[in-house]
């Protein structure tokens, strides 16, 4: 019948087959219930009542013994369910001599489902249905007139096996793949919270070691530098590690996107997870981007620090572009505006405002930030 899928499946696959096993426990004790109270009250139409009685014990005593074992998934062998199958195919195929040659029910009656149910639990589809060819090909082939009710009871048994066994292959997919679910949200969640408390922590202070570094210079300066370092490669694990940012075709994950801006001055900081965003839109935010990054350089200088912050928001995303400059002095803007220079104008608030975001400029002594802030259903969708 082919391997068993407790064999080498999960510990879920196996709770989701013990389970049924347990709920076919119940069925068969009402099967055999049902059996034996037939025979009883058939008692005077048996030609064999003593072969009857035989029976009736072989039922209930594998009845018993095949619950005790289908309990264990241990237990649940090749022999157990073939033992199980043959004694159901057996009580059937001596029904001509309990009962005689124009018997009409067989003596198990019912009481074989539970070999069939327990061929497709175990051995999903392809045992329900070989199951179910060998009772109904044995049930018919003992007939002397096979009628309507007959073939029904037969071609029950064909389909039914097949059907359970399908479920119950179904039912421990779904249990693996809840499992698997379960598992990687863990391990992203775990990934996550160790990123926030990196960047939250440690990351901020190399930042602070190395720009402070810098302002006081000689051996400090090194120091600064080499924290610098760490800190971009701390920064390179902390993403490497971060889950899985797969997007859906045609989107793109503009985390990914902004960190590739990353540089030794530039640091970019977003959540450890994919921030999905149209392709278009997310080209267009990157390049905004990286217009008021350029304009840092070449107004603060090329090794001036900035900072980029993504925030995620179900319905919009912010980014923010900071720097550590003397800010832009008042009138410059339309001073550039006016002489046709529309790097302002048109690389970034354009840029925004053609996907219905809107760009703010707070700038000043202590330096100058862009906050962009942009529907995260894009012109383009």
């Amino acid at each position: 019948m082919g391997a068993s899928v407790s064999a080498c499946a999960s510990p879920a696959a196996v709770e989701v087959e013990s389970r049924l096993f347990r709920a076919l426990a119940v069925l068969r004790i009402v099967v055999l219930v049902n059996a034996v109270g037939l025979t009883i009250y058939r008692a005077g139409n048996f030609q064999s009542p003593a072969a009857a009685l035989a029976c009736a014990l072989v039922m209930v005593g594998w009845t018993g013994f095949a619950v005790w074992a289908y309990a264990a998934p241990g237990r649940r062998t090749a022999v157990l369910v073939g033992a199980d199958l043959a004694i159901a195919l057996g009580l059937l195929l001596v029904t001509p001599l309990v009962k005689g040659p124009g018997f009409q029910a067989s003596v198990p009656g019912f009481w074989v489902s539970g070999a069939l149910l327990a061929c497709a639990i175990h051995y999903r589809w392809i045992g329900g249905l070989l199951a179910g060819v060998a009772l109904a090909a044995a049930d018919l082939a003992l007939r002397q007139e096979i009628d309507q009710s007959i073939y029904g009871n037969a071609f029950l048994l064909v389909i039914g096996g097949p059907v359970v066994g399908y479920m119950c292959e179904s039912v421990q997919r779904m249990a693996l793949e809840r499992d698997e679910a379960e598992r990687a949200a863990a391990r992203a969640e775990e990934r996550t919270r160790l990123a926030r408390v990196v960047h939250d922590g440690v990351l901020q202070v190399l930042a602070l070691v190395q720009r402070r570094g810098g302002e006081l210079g000689g051996d400090a300066a090194e120091l600064g530098r080499l924290a610098g370092e760490q800190e971009r490669e701390l920064r390179a694990l902390v993403r490497g590690e971060q889950p899985d940012r797969g997007t859906a075709a045609g989107m793109t994950d503009l985390g990914a996107a902004l960190a590739a801006l990353e540089t030794g001055a530039v640091t970019v900081s977003g959540p450890a997870t994919a921030v999905e965003m149209p392709a278009h839109s997310a080209g267009e935010i990157v390049a905004a981007t990286r217009a008021a990054l350029d304009n840092v350089r070449r107004h603060v200088g090329e090794d001036a620090r900035a900072w980029v912050l993504l925030q995620a928001f179900p319905d919009h995303v912010e980014i923010s572009v900071r720097d550590e400059g003397p800010g832009i002095p008042e009138g410059r803007i339309a001073k550039a505006g006016a002489e046709g220079r529309l790097g302002i104008t048109e690389s970034i608030r354009g840029r925004v405002e053609d996907l219905g975001g809107q760009a703010e400029l707070i700038t000043g002594r202590t330096g100058t930030e862009w906050e962009l802030t942009v529907p995260r259903t894009g012109a383009d969708l």
